[in-house]
């Protein structure tokens, strides 16, 4: 893979420390701390309690779905799992935080010192270390009306699973930030603890960068950006921001710590908050939810429902099925993607079964906006169809356009060839013939090519392929015209 061009390419002199925080929406069928559905509701304030609205006296109790969805996405980026966590109180006042305190955990997390393996420009895989993973609940939201000075909170997203991965200062560049993000993301589908969907906020991240000079062993001055919904938004704000950090440096002016917003309109920054001084959020163990305590048992049982990891899948891929990275790159991103492809490879182990998904496959989806679940080329028929042609069966012509039958009807690869008539002709005494009459009915392009004008070849295969309706075996018709052209 080619190294992309990057902002830093172009000051030499600069390097960027990159830390991130991604916050992981669980997909618990409840909420963390109380019997509420966990799921998105359009009526405001429609799917709240007493619990999650911050009623006095209610008291939270812990979902144990959240504790082994927490285990798993430790042990997927090698953690080291904490057989002793605890919960805190972090207060802050905000009108989406009905208690005016979260519950998270500070002192005790229940994941700690791991890594999550990328693959950079080059094939080589680098480790992003995590310092931790932690359980909280989630807050409201606010809703800043258009057309008045008005707010709104609803309290629908508050008590919502929460993890919170926290990584070391390891990224140095967009590209890495991207790579580092959707290998979390895919790990967190593959486990089926989050939907991964960015634009729902079950996924999103905040990002801490700060530019220094080579060589120098201070960090810079890191700036904070919030609330990003797309990979491409979050590549290109941190290329916006290296390079408007290092223009601040080089005009003699001074970096401030402060949280920024990406504005993907104009492509820009712009200022949140500044954030001279660290919060004092009044950190203590919460009374109410007791102490988790995780023993092996617990640890094996989760451990016995791990799927196989995204990077564990992309190396099986490229050694055993011969994919190049590129391809496996593509296919692991999606769980569902990789799914199809393995039940569709176990049918027809052929080379040619990835080409037709990334192909045929992904842009008929595109075409029709379609999601992968409603496509009705199952993987069993788009290996039927790949094994008529490799068997010579039909040819690839023959084999576009059953594959358009099936994705609109369902149909049955091989009752389509018989019905339309689509099976190939193959047979060498009835190309044969087919071939001499079409030489014989163009002397004059016979010259031609005999006197070196090569592209007249493309003629004679074209005419045998009208000849035969498309049903002629290329191959056969191209030796059979050299053969008949040379004498």
């Amino acid at each position: 893979m080619a190294k992309l061009i990057s902002v830093l390419d172009r000051y030499p002199e600069y390097e960027t420390t990159i830390g991130m925080e991604v916050h992981v929406q669980l997909a618990t069928k409840s909420k963390i701390f109380c019997s509420c559905a966990n799921r998105i509701t359009k009526e405001p304030n429609s799917n709240i309690c007493n619990v999650c609205a911050g009623y006095p006296g209610a008291l939270p109790v812990l979902n144990k779905a959240v504790i082994n969805y927490a285990i798993a996405a430790g042990l997927a980026t090698n953690c080291t799992i904490s057989p002793t966590s605890t919960f805190d109180r972090k207060h802050y006042f905000y009108p989406d935080l009905p208690k005016n305190y979260q519950i998270t955990q500070q002192y005790l997390p229940i994941c700690l010192e791991g890594f999550v393996p990328i693959r950079l420009e080059d094939g080589s895989v680098k480790k992003i270390r995590l310092i931790r993973i932690h359980i909280e609940e989630d807050a409201g939201k606010n809703i800043h009306s258009s057309s008045s000075n008005e707010s709104f909170v609803d309290l629908n997203r508050a008590g919502t699973p929460l993890l919170e991965m926290v990584s070391y200062p390891d990224v140095s560049s967009a590209y890495e930030a991207r790579a580092y993000l959707k290998a979390l993301r895919s790990i967190v589908q593959y486990l089926q603890i989050c939907s991964g969907n960015m634009e729902e906020g079950a996924f999103r991240a905040d990002t801490n960068i700060s530019v220094r000079k080579k060589g120098t062993e201070k960090l810079g001055t890191k700036v904070e950006l919030k609330n990003i919904n797309s990979f491409k938004f979050i590549s290109d704000a941190i290329d916006y921001e290296i390079e408007r950090q290092i223009e601040l440096l080089e005009g003699g002016g001074t970096v401030r710590q402060e949280t920024r917003l990406w504005d993907d309109k104009n492509n820009k920054s712009i200022i949140m908050r500044s954030k001279e001084e660290a919060a004092d959020y009044r950190f203590f163990q919460d009374p109410d939810l007791p102490i988790i305590q995780i023993d092996e048992i617990q640890l094996e049982q989760v451990k016995g429902s791990m799927p196989e990891l995204p990077h564990n899948k992309f190396d099986r891929f490229v050694a055993q099925n011969g994919l190049s990275p590129y391809e496996a790159e593509i296919l692991i991103e999606d769980r569902e993607l990789a799914n199809y492809y393995e039940k569709a490879f176990e049918s027809a182990q052929s080379k040619q079964i990835v080409n037709w998904i990334l192909r045929d496959v992904m842009g008929y989806l595109k075409e029709h906006k379609l999601e992968l679940n409603q496509c009705k080329v199952t993987p069993e028929k788009l290996a039927a169809i790949v094994t008529m042609v490799e068997n010579g069966k039909i040819n690839g012509h023959a084999a576009k356009e059953v594959f358009n039958i099936v994705a609109e009807t369902g149909g049955n690869p091989a009752d389509i060839v018989k019905e339309k008539g689509l099976e190939q002709i193959g047979s060498q005494d009835e190309l044969a013939a087919i071939v001499k009459e079409i030489l014989a009915a163009h002397p004059e392009n016979v010259a031609l090519y005999k006197s070196g004008k090569d592209r007249v070849f493309g003629f004679f295969v074209g005419q045998a392929m009208q000849k035969t309706q498309g049903k002629g075996d290329p191959k056969v018709i191209q030796d059979l015209l050299k053969k008949y052209l040379s004498e």
